[in-house]
């Protein structure tokens, strides 16, 4: 295969190498160089001897020293409680020897065996400086299989990865399928690809660990999870952290070398955060990120990415039912995983009372600051360098809290415009880069109704479709309760905050700089209700092909469209991509046939059509229509060049703007249905879904062809259903946490 890649409008871009091949960020731009790991494991070379001799310390929960930001932690996915049998022999084992045993069982199932790792292109300018080596488990070889893999997060993310011959193993996409096949590896896989691709699934099912403990400290690499604290559906729950996440590579992408992108595995066992459970994902709840997070990047809307999706069919889970479910881990990718629940960690709400895993601990301002500076540089607020110039440094807590507003307001914007609901929008699922975060009990709206809740454990609707955006200025409050010292430090002395700040300051002086950096919330407040304003309008204009902006849209066109969505149980996403074929004309006098038939196909879009008051849902879509066209027509001056074509191009901009295919709950539902059926099968279908899920503004399923559809492909029939509104009984489906 072709070793090199050139895309339209950008330079060639470097020689693709094998995931354990690519380069490393420099010391500045690596979190763990940056921020303090756990004292249990406080460099990648103590950690290894960890390793070795004691790896019960990274998969035993525990509360993290107060100073702490992450922990070193190995991908190990395994049973929990973990199976250790008694010794093969019969030997009785001492209370005294239990211990040692279990660490050495542990440890035979960390990846501490060196192995070698997939050739690099003579071309690639690597020669013997690999950065990283490549290693296994002498106990851990269960099958693991590649699901996905994702196009566009390679293209985007990780330009520089060679992936081998992964595609061709997932077979075409495809959602009619013919009678089953082998997919399998290709007969003219070449030896080079193959080893390519086994490491990419090894490493991605943490099989395999990418690690360095050789050499100059500096150089040290390994993999980690974060800590953080957080509010969980309203109650301060304590410590939280990565409970099975695992971060295992950063890079720089080559297009920016200041912007690096972090690998992270979901799934791959317990760390010091997992508490009570096992580390793992079910596939279902894998499917569901995977997919979800392509999809809200078509649609414009910040959002981790995600690079694959690894069955491990031979490891068992246990969620919602007696059966197991089978386990499987998405690799997925952002500049950066840190949460508003980071801050959090380091400066708890004061005189809380919870009943946790630990103790309440203190908070430590030190461990603040250097996060809060981490946080401020990848926001592009802050330069330390550029800020010791001037002699004192520059400050920078207050400008952090309102970038992160900034961005979580746009982010937030996008939920509501687009019909997202996240389900669980707790403070430590809130990235401080204003990226959707954490996908579980999510959904897309269907039939509209403000006060839906994705999430059936949300009994209360804290985190209803139309409270999100209330629930994101909760999360940034919190942010504000934790940096407010900061800010009231800043705001007062003028100039950022010195290493060992706090190391003098008085309880009452403490105080004073609490109340003035919470003098901020007000100013925060409304630049998450102006950004998100702004934002929203913005989007819904596009989705109805309105080139100006008029102060009344919103009470006289957008709210009123939405209102009757939500009495009439219409389609959200089905009729605004029915609006796209709108024109003025239908209203003019003489075209009232014409009107009644596209109000009927309006109706068609009722998720509930046996309580349709069809009479009062006609009379008041055609009210909304008339304003709508007036509102069309003044600004028919707007579509420069579209004369003769005003309504073609009209269309074709709200076509651009409002998908065809949703990522649906009965999607969703019959994706995992098939791959935990027919996994093969099940390969084609995922990628053809995602094909869809990434270009979903395209007409597929032959959208405008009225004829009679017995006649179309059968793949084309697959994709119109799968563009449907569904079966009446999935609307509204609701998920738990553990999907």
């Amino acid at each position: 295969m072709s070793k090199t890649i050139s895309t339209a409008g950008r330079m060639s871009q470097p020689v693709r190498v094998p995931i354990s091949a690519l380069p490393l960020p420099p010391p500045t731009q690596r979190l763990p160089r940056n921020l303090t790991p756990d004292p249990e494991t406080p460099s990648p070379a103590a950690w290894r001897e960890v390793l070795a001799a004691r790896p019960s310390i990274q998969r035993r929960a525990r509360i993290l020293a107060s100073e702490a930001h992450f922990s070193f932690v190995s991908p190990c996915p395994q049973p929990f409680p973990f199976p250790i049998p008694p010794p093969a022999d019969g030997t009785q084992l001492a209370d005294a020897d239990k211990p040692k045993y279990i660490e050495n069982w542990l440890a035979q199932r960390e990846a501490l065996t060196e192995v070698p790792c997939a050739p690099v292109p003579e071309n690639a300018g690597l020669g013997d400086a690999r950065e990283l080596k490549k290693y296994v488990s002498e106990k851990r070889d269960d099958r693991r299989e590649l699901l996905a893999l994702s196009e566009g997060c390679l293209r985007d993310c990780f330009p520089r990865l060679d992936v081998g011959d992964a595609f061709d193993t997932l077979g075409a996409p495809a959602l009619a399928l013919p009678a089953p096949e082998t997919n399998g590896v290709p007969e003219k896989s070449s030896g080079e690809d193959d080893a390519v691709r086994q490491e990419l699934i090894d490493v991605l099912s943490g099989h395999a660990m990418l690690m360095n403990t050789d050499g100059d400290p500096e150089t040290h690499w390994a993999p980690w999870s974060l800590r953080y604290s957080g509010h969980q559906f309203g109650v301060w729950a304590g410590q939280l952290g990565d409970g099975r996440a695992i971060s295992i590579i950063s890079t720089p992408h080559p297009d920016d070398p200041k912007l690096t992108y972090e690998l992270q595995l979901k799934g791959a066992g317990r760390t010091p955060f997992s508490r009570g459970a096992d580390g793992l994902a079910v596939t279902r709840s894998s499917i569901r990120e995977f997919l979800c997070s392509e999809a809200m990047n078509a649609l414009g809307i910040p959002t981790t990415r995600a690079l694959s999706l690894v069955s491990l069919p031979e490891l068992p889970v246990y969620r919602e039912t007696v059966v197991p479910e089978r386990a499987a881990i998405v690799a997925r990718a952002a500049p950066s995983f840190l949460r508003i629940g980071c801050f959090e960690a380091l400066a708890p709400p004061q005189g809380v009372f919870f009943i946790g895993m630990g103790q309440q601990q203190e908070a430590d301002w030190d461990a603040l600051r250097r996060l809060g500076e981490w946080v401020a540089r990848l926001l592009g607020i802050w330069d330390e360098a550029e800020a010791r110039k001037d002699g004192e440094r520059k400050p920078w807590a207050k400008d952090l809290v309102l970038e992160v507003a900034r961005r979580n307001a746009k982010m937030v914007a996008g939920w509501q415009a687009y019909g997202f609901m996240h389900g669980v929008i707790n403070t430590d699922n809130v990235s401080v880069l204003g990226l959707t975060i954490d996908y579980g009990p999510y959904a897309f709206m269907d039939v509209f109704d403000p006060w839906h809740i994705c999430n059936h454990t949300d009994e209360e609707g804290r985190y209803a479709y139309k409270a999100q955006p209330t629930m994101i200025v909760f999360a940034l409050r919190a942010l504000l309760n934790s940096l407010a010292p900061l800010v009231g430090y800043e705001a007062h002395e003028g100039h950022a905050i010195p290493p060992d700040w706090s190391s003098s300051v008085t309880a009452a002086k403490l105080s004073e700089w609490r109340d003035k950096g919470m003098q901020l919330k007000e100013e925060m407040e409304r630049i998450v209700e102006e950004v998100s304003a702004a934002e929203y309008g913005k989007l819904m204009h596009h989705r109805l092909a309105l080139r100006k902006y008029e102060k009344e849209d919103e009470t006289r066109i957008i709210s009123p469209l939405l209102d009757l969505l939500g009495e009439h149980k219409l389609d959200f996403h089905g009729t605004f991509r029915l609006l796209a074929t709108f024109r003025p004309s239908l209203v003019q006098e003489g075209a009232s046939a014409e009107l009644a038939g596209y109000i009927s196909t309006i109706l068609s879009l009722t998720g509930e059509p046996q309580f349709l008051n069809r009479e009062k849902a006609a009379g008041d879509a055609r009210d909304w229509l008339q304003r709508y066209a007036a509102r069309i027509e003044s600004e028919r001056g707007e579509w420069a060049g579209a004369e003769g074509h005003f309504d073609e191009a009209r269309a074709q901009a709200a076509r651009a703007a409002n998908p065809r295919f949703v990522l649906r709950q009965w999607v969703l539902e019959e994706i995992i249905k098939k791959v935990e059926s027919d996994a093969e099968g099940g390969k084609r279908i995922i990628r053809k879904v995602l094909q869809m899920a990434c270009s979903p503004f395209e007409p597929w399923g032959a959208e405008d062809f009225e004829g009679d559809e017995s006649s179309l492909d059968p793949e084309v029939r697959e994709e119109r259903r799968f563009c449907s509104l569904g079966e009446r009984k999935m609307l509204g489906f609701q998920c738990s946490c553990s999907s």
